[in-house]
């Protein structure tokens, strides 16, 4: 499919008649989609490195790192290049070609943009292709950033416009739009999705997957998380979303988006294998791979090369011209960083 035949105009009623199929005629179409445009057997895993842990002044109502929620998340500095660039050589040594950086950030000050773009250089330099998520950004700062050498942007929608003041009051949707839009206008490319199980309907799922796929380019990956209840947060002993809603939403998802990645995010832990297998086939072509999503549990690396070799699944592997996002991590035994991506959580 061509870009000029991606569409950009689906209706609320469309998406919402999506989800509403009988499930395995919604499955077969977003499989026969996602073999159309990706290879079926190929999974991305993925990689992050939180460089700034912590102490948000933001009230999101699912997020460990804000400061006024008491979660056991201690907030620190901004990590040194040093730390950050042995962070990002084990990565490579492990096999990645794209590394991702976290900050626990509302909107950077100029002077931290200005130390990202430094520690970006240098990552950069080892031969990488980058990625950052630091909460929202001027048309300035993106452009500080685009020429420090970072090629991807992660900055999450969380959920449909008319559920997001349920969720967070101290940003507006607009904001994040604004933030989306400076980012794509100097040429970064974008991570954009959201979180589902936050006690929103299907019609607002469906509203947050219809807002992703109307933006003016889809985004190149597409993160969809199950809320990870943490203790101390507002959405602690939220109902917990019935597996297969999730599996119906990556692959609504993958119909909407089908060039771009699908991710299965935060969550995963508590996942069982068979809706992963699920998930993998409605579409999903990406996960995050180590222990951690920044501050919440993942699936560790040797259940995720069981599970892949179960379903005769392998690592994408990276080419020059792959026009995926974050770090492709092929399956060696070398470390990795230790962190897994949570661009969702922070963005």
């Amino acid at each position: 499919m061509t870009a000029a035949a991606l569409r950009h105009d689906w209706t609320r009623d469309e998406v919402v008649a999506l989800f509403a199929l009988p499930f395995n005629e919604l499955l077969h179409r977003a499989h026969s989609v996602h073999r159309e445009h990706h290879d079926p057997n190929a999974v991305q895993v993925s990689t992050l490195l939180s460089i700034k842990t912590g102490g948000c002044p933001e009230d999101c109502g699912y997020c460990p790192q804000a400061a006024r929620y008491h979660t056991g998340v201690q907030a620190e500095k901004l990590m040194s290049v040093e730390n950050v660039v042995a962070r990002a050589q084990a990565a490579k040594n492990a096999g990645a070609s794209r590394f991702c950086m976290g900050a626990a950030w509302r909107s950077p000050k100029d002077r931290d943009v200005a130390q990202v773009a430094e520690i970006v250089s240098a990552v950069k330099a080892l031969g990488l292709e980058t990625c950052a998520t630091l909460g929202m950004l001027t048309g300035e700062q993106a452009q500080t950033l685009k020429q420090a050498g970072l090629d991807y942007y992660n900055h999450n929608l969380d959920t449909a416009p008319e559920f997001y003041g349920e969720i967070i009051h101290t940003r507006q949707y607009q904001d994040r739009l604004d933030t989306l839009e400076h980012v794509r206008e100097v040429g970064l490319k974008t991570c954009c999705g959201g979180i589902v199980g936050m006690g929103e309907t299907r019609a607002q799922r469906a509203g947050l997957l219809q807002t992703l796929v109307n933006l003016p380019e889809h985004p190149q990956s597409v993160p969809i998380n199950q809320l990870v209840q943490v203790p101390g947060t507002p959405l602690h002993g939220t109902e917990v979303l019935d597996p297969f809603e999730f599996v119906r939403t990556i692959a609504v998802a993958r119909i909407l988006m089908p060039a771009s990645m699908v991710r299965l995010s935060a969550g995963r832990q508590q996942m069982d294998d068979a809706v992963q297998a699920l998930c993998f086939f409605a579409g999903a072509n990406s996960i995050f791979y180590g222990e951690k999503l920044l501050t919440t549990g993942n699936p560790d690396v040797e259940h995720d090369r069981a599970l892949f070799r179960r379903l005769d699944l392998h690592a994408l592997e990276v080419t020059e011209d792959a026009d995926t996002v974050h770090a492709d991590i092929l399956e060696t035994e070398a470390a990795s960083c230790g962190q897994g991506c949570g661009c969702s959580v922070a963005a």
